[in-house]
């Protein structure tokens, strides 16, 4: 585990919208954290009983950011390893958990101890993000729980396809989830994704039944809008329905939607981890398109960006 891990830079003086981290990450030199465990100290054996512990986990980057992932500046962590495999994706280095640096929890909630003081002024906080998150549910629920005892916002950025993996607790201890819902026809979504549609929905219901009868998470919605892949009218009206019936079932249970536009920003590297990448002609919308897809989320009654 670095020294030198989440180093955070100085914070952006204007609001900045990414949706790729940069390669800022764990150096190679590892070292301990405050409890006193050393990744370097560990055998094999030890680091696969760390990981299934939550005290170890497998970080691609991080960034710090304003106005993007959740509110206020946040800290965002991006966790290796994810079971989708996106047509799209502007992140395919952290598809592998290979691909991560081992890295402790503990030395990732010392950092946010010492950026509290940036999240209290900003209403800001932590963003758990990926790859997918819930590929390491034990890591990112001692993460989550640390710094929820240090009374900062938490956000989990997750596709719902590993929903159940999210414990009960792991809920408790998240203000806000950015749920990423690639499609509304299973045809679709299979086609962009490689998997079954159905996970993601039912861990949206999840959420909004749990404010039921008790604490749930915020809930924002993200689509990204890829021409000739999700842009079809009938497509964006089936998520469009499934963000309201979440609000049926529980008034405000979903509070924003976000629109997302397809860009190339990833292109380069797909070849970098010699994957093929599919989507290299596709245009990125029109600012027409974009907007029409916006008013049919907004024809719902669904506060939408």
């Amino acid at each position: 585990m670095a020294a030198t891990l989440l180093g955070i830079p100085a914070i952006p003086s204007s609001d900045t919208h990414l949706e790729a981290p940069e390669s800022r990450g764990p150096s190679r030199r590892e070292g301990a954290g405050t409890d006193g465990l050393a990744v370097a100290d560990l055998d094999r054996t030890s680091r696969l009983r760390a990981m299934h512990t939550g005290e170890l986990g497998s970080v691609h980057s991080w960034e710090l950011v304003t106005a993007v992932d959740g509110p206020g500046t946040r800290m965002t962590v991006f966790l290796s390893g994810c079971p989708l495999q996106c047509l799209y994706c502007h992140n395919p280095d952290t598809m592998q958990m290979r691909n991560g640096e081992p890295v402790l929890a503990e030395e990732v909630l010392h950092r946010v101890r010492r950026y509290q003081g940036v999240f209290r002024a900003t209403r800001g906080g932590i963003t758990l993000s990926g790859g997918e998150v819930l590929m390491q549910p034990a890591f990112a629920a001692r993460i989550l729980r640390g710094a929820k005892e240090m009374g900062v916002h938490t956000c989990l950025d997750t596709s719902g396809y590993l929903g159940a993996n999210a414990t009960e607790q792991l809920l408790d201890d998240t203000d806000l989830i950015l749920l990423d819902v690639k499609s509304g026809d299973p045809d679709t979504y299979r086609a962009v994704t490689g998997r079954e549609l159905e996970p993601t929905l039912a861990f949206g219901r999840r959420i909004a039944e749990r404010g039921l009868t008790g604490h749930a998470p915020e809930m924002w919605i993200r689509f990204v809008l890829v021409p000739g892949y999700t842009d079809d009218p009938a497509n964006v009206d089936l998520v469009a329905d499934y963000v309201r019936s979440l609000n049926d079932l529980r008034p405000n249970a979903v509070t924003r939607v976000e629109v997302l536009p397809f860009h190339q920003m990833g292109r380069d590297k797909w070849s970098a981890t010699g994957r093929e990448y599919l989507l290299g002609d596709v245009q990125p919308p029109t600012p027409a398109l974009v907007e029409r897809v916006r008013e049919q989320f907004r024809a719902r009654g669904l506060t939408t960006y």
